[in-house]
């Protein structure tokens, strides 16, 4: 189990938040690409949500065409880089190789994805284009994966793009809300500047959309408009006492620290509310931020959590402990959080309930909240005819990405209620093709 002393400088950050998946070398490249068996149904193609032909790419970085290999690449999937370091390969390409079925260690196909695309990018080697212009505009409602990536597709088809992002700064969850220790920010910008130089889609930061008078001003100015602004803050916990200090939402907590770095302080001892990725996200945050005892709390079992096994190994690595079958009643202190009261849960006839008499006190200095993210239904809903699932969702056409109100599409996770980057840029890639095929049909 580590143990992180709290970091001071930048320096000392950075240590804390080594990087996951460490750039590989020409010669690790090169020795990794010569173990690829290159199928000819390659799973890896299959598990991939953008489709990236892999064995493709992996051979071009045999042969020293990394220039090639990083055009495959990005040619599916307009976030190639990030999803290279920030991906779950595990249950993805890397869970579909072959070498799984063999006893053998896959391929790291992560971090050769990663190798081709950051040598072009540090190069900055232009691979596209715009196409040529079609006097069409588009406009697209947040700079995260999903409208990025929309903005880079119809950008090579010619079209005006214009980004209206609230924050100051593109590519959403990639940058705002991804442990430190899977990307940087210095990487993920440099991808999105990478990009934008080529294709010269433009992006208006600080430029939230949030009125019907700015939705009226859009579609009188915009053939089409791609919705991809995610999702919103820290869903409400209903808990007495969540109103607290140093009582904090996930995303909140991994967006300050991505900002701040060493200059966020966390105490000693503290509670993670969740079993999702967020919360081990947070809990593993935490614990290389130096506090003494992180705690990780979910109300069901370790078996039923949501996180994927390996997250939840990192955060255990970093220092923080589980602790299962326990429903938070209150959060407990004089002004501040000083604990967290919990009833102990147990499964019967399949049926989770509160064991009686089991209540306890875990002492904290500070509870994170990691549990889930609120819609924007509020949003939405000024959107005519813009129809939701139950789950306040946007209902998308499956393979256009084109909404109940033709003139908006949408897509990742204000379509999926929240999945990983990759999604989002197959979403926006998608939508793009769809916003063609739509504006081409009212010729």
């Amino acid at each position: 189990m580590a143990e992180y002393k709290r970091p001071n400088t930048s320096e000392e950050f950075h240590e804390n938040f080594a990087q996951k998946k460490p750039l590989m070398n020409s010669t690790e490249a090169f020795y990794e690409s010569s173990r690829c068996l290159f199928c000819y149904d390659a799973p890896c193609i299959t598990a991939c949500p953008t489709g990236i032909d892999i064995p493709l790419f992996i051979k071009q970085i045999h042969s020293g065409n990394e220039t090639g290999s990083a055009k495959t690449i990005f040619d599916q999937n307009w976030f190639g880089n990030a999803c290279g370091k920030i991906c779950p390969t595990g249950v993805l390409c890397e869970g579909a190789c072959v070498y799984n079925h063999q006893g053998v260690k896959p391929i790291e196909i992560g971090r050769l994805q990663n190798y081709a695309t950051e040598k072009v990018i540090k190069a900055g080697k232009p691979l596209f284009k715009p196409g040529e212009p079609n006097g069409r505009k588009v406009a697209v409602i947040g700079a995260g994966p999903a409208g990025i990536s929309c903005a880079c597709e119809l950008r090579t088809m010619g079209y005006t793009v214009d980004i209206f992002e609230a924050k100051d700064k593109p590519s959403g969850l990639t940058v705002y809300g991804t442990a430190p220790y899977k990307i940087t920010n210095e990487e993920v910008l440099a991808e999105v500047e990478y990009l934008q130089n080529q294709l010269r889609f433009r992006i208006n930061y600080n430029s939230p959309i949030t009125t019907r008078k700015q939705l009226d001003e859009l579609e009188e100015h915009y053939d089409a408009i791609f919705l991809g602004m995610g999702l919103g803050p820290t869903a409400t916990l209903d808990l007495p006492g969540v109103d607290k200090k140093n009582v904090i939402g996930a995303v909140e907590f991994i967006e300050e620290l991505r900002m701040k770095q060493h200059e966020v302080s966390v105490p000693d001892r503290v509670v993670v509310i969740g079993g999702g990725n967020t919360a081990m996200d947070a809990a593993s945050e935490t614990a290389r931020m130096g506090a003494k005892e992180v705690t990780l709390a979910y109300r069901r079992s370790r078996e039923e959590m949501g996180g994927y096994d390996f997250e939840y190994d990192l955060a255990k690595s970093a220092g923080a402990r589980g602790l299962f079958n326990v429903q938070p009643v209150e959060i407990v202190g004089n002004g501040k959080a000083e604990g967290v009261r919990f009833i102990r849960t147990q499964k019967v006839n399949g049926k989770l309930e509160m064991v009686e008499g089991s209540e306890f006190v875990l002492e904290c200095d500070m509870v994170v909240k990691a549990t889930g993210q609120a819609k924007l239904a509020g949003f939405f809903k000024l959107i005519n005819e813009l129809e939701l699932d139950r789950g306040n969702r946007i209902v998308v056409d499956d393979e256009t990405f084109q909404t109940t109100n033709p003139a908006y599409f949408a897509g990742g996770d204000a379509v999926n209620g929240g999945a990983e980057v990759v999604n989002g840029a197959h979403d926006g890639k998608a939508a793009a093709r769809g916003i063609e095929k739509w504006l081409n049909s009212k010729k």
